[in-house]
């Protein structure tokens, strides 16, 4: 009886966590490729922004995430939650009056097929509105008063359910506080972010100013069945349209999940371009235009000579920044003044350095508005400067998480200063509050584990979370930044690399820091998700002993402590100043020790994944405690990691073993803890 009542449990779990894994939807675009969206109509790509409407009257466009999506448990009616949020700005054209407006929407179906352009939105048309065979749920951002559906006015947000006559509507704005209520005018080429969410039969909208903090108060709640309007399967998306009057409409950014509510908080809201048409110089108004005319030849030809004098100057300095622009465009960090930093920092006052790389100093300094920064100053006069800024760049200039460091901009002085600006981290490195500090600042047990929690979470979102896979390929303590209030952010994406989450990363030289290297980075030069887990493993175990991985006259840190689990001597190896204090649990410790040990296995595929370290780190009572235990100790087993080594390569290779490894076509560059090149 208690078998079988254990086989149904097992059943009912194994069901449970299938339907979950099968249903999980998690998007998040900060910026588009071809390969993100299917577009329709007249929707286009270009500067990795989607555009959806052309420059002319009467244009359709449509986006779909690639894939039907499921809305529905399995065999049930019961409606998924979901959560998305998208960045959007209504361009107009000068001249022209703006019209008409975009939604947000669910659609059974591909293309564009049944709808029309003008008031239809791109969402219905004449005879198919209110059909409640559409199947159709959107949220409205309409910018024209259609009597024919009952808008409210023509600057609104409304909700609607096959129908373009909303269920309810509200104009559009934000709550600053509860009573003070603020309107946004949708199509002034200002960008905004939307919040949608539906949970509980709810619908919640919220909106505001991107880069405010989401508002408390919802600018639309409606409580809503959306059982019978939504298939099992559906599309997810934007559409929209222009008429007579004319308007680009555009998605900056866009997140969407049915599991994770705290998805959007990946957005960039920062450095985005605004839309907005510049105000009409004097020099075209119709007095200047009259002055002119009637001005004598003298003033005619001084005018022209300041004309070309002025064009001629602004062509130069386009020049010069022409190669920057382009990152700009792309990558969206903010070009921060060469004058606001030179300020910022006093003149890069000596007294202000906190700290020196391989590429420069890093200088802390204080924007206007009290805030402060920590600046890179790199020099890339050898070309690997320029390198490692682009890298930083194109990862942290694009990807946002909360243990991540934040990127606020860039700057260029000249050919030989480049400068990266990031939040401040009040804290410093990882490595010193472990090594180099008095026993007043040394971290605890629990701030260590904590640590170590966030870390992961940072390295998982870097590798599953983003739109592409993200390999940092330096994961060290001193590469681990810690805020006021201790939390840890990791940086320094100096050689980090990107790829498509179904290839492979082409990398064939050897980068990273000696001590942290996985033994097939120096075999092959080939960096993998597995390699950066590697790097991970050897993190938590210099945290825990409080060693550092290269030490002089002593073995290398993996070895020392693999042989203390062959001598059953595990808790040995934990910091002595944690143990003198009495503060560990020793059953715990010695699980997260194990876990490093999986995480630098000589065999790449018999490390686990960083979602895996996440969810073993989410053990909180005895019973998922013990799972772990048991988890681990038959991967280790199942992967020989508590065999002996006899020849070649082991855990941990030496720098004489990196040097000996290396082929003679890898071109390198070496220093005493540093391994590079691309």
């Amino acid at each position: 009886m208690k078998n079988h009542q254990n086989q149904l449990l097992l059943i009912i779990l194994t069901t449970i966590f299938t339907v979950r894994f099968t249903s999980a939807v998690d998007i998040l675009f900060n910026g588009f490729d071809s390969s993100d969206v299917s577009l329709y109509g007249n929707a286009t790509i270009e500067s990795r922004i989607l555009t959806l409407t052309k420059d002319t009257g009467f244009s359709i466009g449509r986006a779909l995430y690639p894939s039907r999506i499921p809305t529905k448990q399995p065999n049930t009616s019961i409606v998924f939650p979901f959560s998305t949020s998208f960045i959007f700005a209504m361009a107009p054209f000068e001249g022209r009056l703006p019209g008409h407006g975009i939604v947000f929407l669910f659609v059974p179906h591909e293309g564009i097929q049944g709808s029309s352009s003008a008031q239809h939105l791109g969402l219905f048309n004449l005879t198919n509105n209110g059909n409640p065979n559409n199947h159709v749920f959107g949220v409205e951002f309409d910018c024209f008063r259609n009597q024919e559906f009952d808008d409210i006015n023509d600057n609104h947000v409304g909700v609607d359910v096959n129908s373009l006559i909303s269920i309810r509507s509200f104009e559009a704005g934000y709550w600053q506080e509860e009573d003070s209520f603020k309107e946004l005018e949708l199509n002034n080429g200002k960008t905004y972010q939307v919040w949608i969410d539906y949970a509980d039969g709810i619908v919640n909208v919220t909106m505001a100013p991107v880069g405010i903090k989401r508002p408390k108060g919802h600018l639309l709640s409606v409580s809503l069945n959306l059982s019978q309007v939504l298939e099992d399967e559906m599309f997810v998306g934007f559409t929209a349209a222009t008429g007579d009057m004319i308007q680009s409409h555009k998605i900056l950014a866009w997140s969407f999940s049915n599991t994770n509510f705290s998805l959007s908080e990946g957005l960039i809201t920062e450095g985005l371009p605004s839309f907005e048409l510049p105000k009409t110089p004097i020099h075209r108004t119709k007095g200047f235009i009259a002055g002119v005319t009637s001005g004598v030849l003298v003033s005619a030809v001084i005018c022209s000579v300041v004309a070309y004098l002025f064009v001629n100057r602004s062509r130069r300095k386009r020049k010069a920044r022409e190669d920057m622009e382009d990152w700009e465009l792309e990558y969206w960090p903010h070009r921060i003044t060469y004058q606001e930093i030179d300020s910022a920092t006093k003149n890069f006052a000596e007294e202000n350095v906190i700290g020196i790389g391989g590429n420069g100093k890093v200088y802390k300094g204080i924007l206007p508005g009290e805030s402060e920064v920590a600046v890179k100053r790199i020099s890339h006069e050898n070309g690997e400067g320029i390198r490692k800024f682009l890298a930083e760049i194109s990862t942290l200039g694009r990807v946002k998480h909360r243990n991540l460091v934040g990127l606020r901009g860039w700057c260029k002085k000249d050919k030989k200063s480049l400068m990266l600006v990031y939040d401040y981290m009040e804290n410093g490195s990882l490595d010193r509050r472990v090594f180099e500090c008095d026993e007043n600042k040394m971290l605890s047990y629990e701030e260590r584990i904590r640590i170590l929690k966030q870390v992961a979470s940072g390295i998982l979102y870097l590798h599953d979370g983003w739109e592409s896979k993200v390999l940092h390929r330096d994961i060290k303590a001193s590469n681990v930044l810690l805020d006021k209030e201790m939390n840890a952010h990791l940086g320094d994406f100096g050689l980090a690399r990107m790829h498509d989450h179904d290839k492979a990363a082409r990398t064939t030289w050897v980068v990273g820091t000696v001590g942290y290297l996985a033994p097939e980075i120096v075999r092959s030069g080939r960096a993998s998700t597995q390699t950066d887990v590697f790097g991970y493993g050897v993190l938590i175990l210099e945290v825990i002993c409080g060693r550092r991985p290269i030490e002089e006259g002593k073995p290398p840190l993996v070895d020392w402590v693999r042989e203390h689990l062959r001598r059953g001597e595990l808790v040995n190896v934990v910091d002595e100043r944690l143990r003198a204090k009495g503060e560990i649990d020793e059953e715990e410790v010695e699980r997260v020790i194990c876990l490093g040990l999986l995480c630098v296995h000589h065999e790449p595929i018999s490390r686990p994944t960083m979602r895996q370290v996440v969810k073993l780190f989410e053990g909180k009572d005895e019973g998922e405690g013990e799972e772990m235990d048991v988890y681990l100790l038959e991967r280790m087993r199942n992967g020989g990691a508590l065999s002996v080594f006899s020849g070649g390569f082991g855990l941990h290779p030496t720098m004489y073993e990196v040097r000996q490894g290396l082929s003679s076509s890898m071109s390198l560059s070496w220093s005493n803890s540093i391994v590079e090149g691309r």
